[in-house]
């Protein structure tokens, strides 16, 4: 089996040294070389043409946002970036994503061990070998911002259940841009660390009509808000009456994953039943289907995004194997479905 060949672009030595040992565990990984900084990385990458790389944001001579920009452009890699957890990376984080990386993981640190952050770290530089990369354009700002949102207060009967990893920012980012302010509540799981979750959403909430926001603890999923959940913690739907509201809370990884699709998709099967409409989006491994099948049974509609529209069609595939999914779509479609049923 062809080894997929990596290259780790970090200004700290003791970073490429933890990261190189650790991935270098992984049989079907090879380390091909590091780069304290963007200029030395550059004449790497075209010389051990590497598969893809880790990116560090904050380096000297030139931070990683600018670097990853240019090598879009020029000499296309499949990039993960690995960063630290201040409000600033994860700030800077949501910009690389938007100039092309294709996964965010966060530095080991108090909050996540070495030990977790590689065999995460493993998985997404799996996902990202497998992604083909396009010419980027520039994202058009779709919806009618923060001052046609609608101040509703009441509850709805109907919520919206989506779950994305691998690709999934870029592609949430298409569905909910376009939902319009009148939309009903959707619960979000994006794979992604702790830190980063909230500039994610906050970058989300500048430029959709609805309302997007990080979960907190007893949020209530209300007509015109989306609430994604926080980094490293598990979502639930929960309901008291006519009330759907989500309970954010630790636990053990599931699929791997904290917070997990499976999860959410388990509780919004239990609580909303027909009144849940499930969306599978963009990511690799398994997360997500059988709570999917579990919301198709419990009288849901279902939506899996389609092969080729996904960055990487795992989490779908899976899906759709097990029967879980009533209508595969593609990303621009998926909008015009869920609005359909709900």
């Amino acid at each position: 089996m062809k080894k997929i060949r990596v290259l780790i672009v970090d200004d700290s030595a003791v970073v490429r040294q933890i990261l190189a040992k650790e991935l270098s565990r992984d049989p079907e990984l090879e380390i091909v070389g590091t780069a304290p900084d963007p200029y030395i990385a550059r004449d790497k990458i075209v010389k051990l043409n590497p598969d893809v790389i880790t990116l560090d944001i904050e380096m000297p001579r030139m931070d990683g946002v600018t670097f990853l920009k240019k090598l879009m452009h020029h000499y296309p890699v499949p990039t993960v970036i690995v960063s630290s957890l201040t409000p600033k990376g994860g700030t800077l984080a949501m910009e690389a994503l938007d100039a092309g990386a294709v996964d965010v993981m966060c530095k080991p640190g108090p909050s996540y061990s070495v030990g977790d952050m590689s065999v995460a770290l493993v998985d997404k530089i799996k996902a990202a070998s497998r992604v083909k990369l396009n010419k980027r354009d520039e994202h058009p700002v779709r919806g009618e911002g923060v001052s046609a949102r609608l101040a509703m207060t009441r509850t709805t009967n109907k919520i919206v259940a989506i779950g994305a990893s691998t690709g999934g920012t870029e592609a949430l980012r298409s569905v909910l841009t376009v939902l319009p302010a009148t939309a009903p509540g959707a619960v979000i799981v994006q794979h992604m660390p702790a830190g980063f979750t909230k500039a994610f959403a906050d970058r989300l909430n500048e430029i959709c009509a609805i309302e997007v926001k990080e979960a907190q603890n007893n949020d209530t999923v209300v007509p015109g808000r989306a609430l994604i959940a926080p980094g490293n913690k598990h979502m639930l739907l929960r309901r008291s009456g006519a009330m759907y509201y989500v309970q954010i809370k630790d636990g053990p990884r599931v699929c791997r994953q904290r917070p997990s699709v499976e999860v959410l998709f388990d509780s919004a099967a239990k609580y909303a039943g027909s009144n849940a409409v499930g969306v599978i989006m963009t990511g690799m491994g398994s997360d997500g289907a059988e709570g999917l099948l579990a919301m198709k049974q419990s009288g849901a509609v279902t939506i899996a995004q389609d092969e080729e529209s996904c960055v990487v069609f795992g989490m779908p595939k899976e899906a759709i194997k097990l029967g879980a999914v009533d209508h595969v779509a593609s990303l621009d479609s998926i909008p015009g479905v869920i609005l359909k049923n709900v």
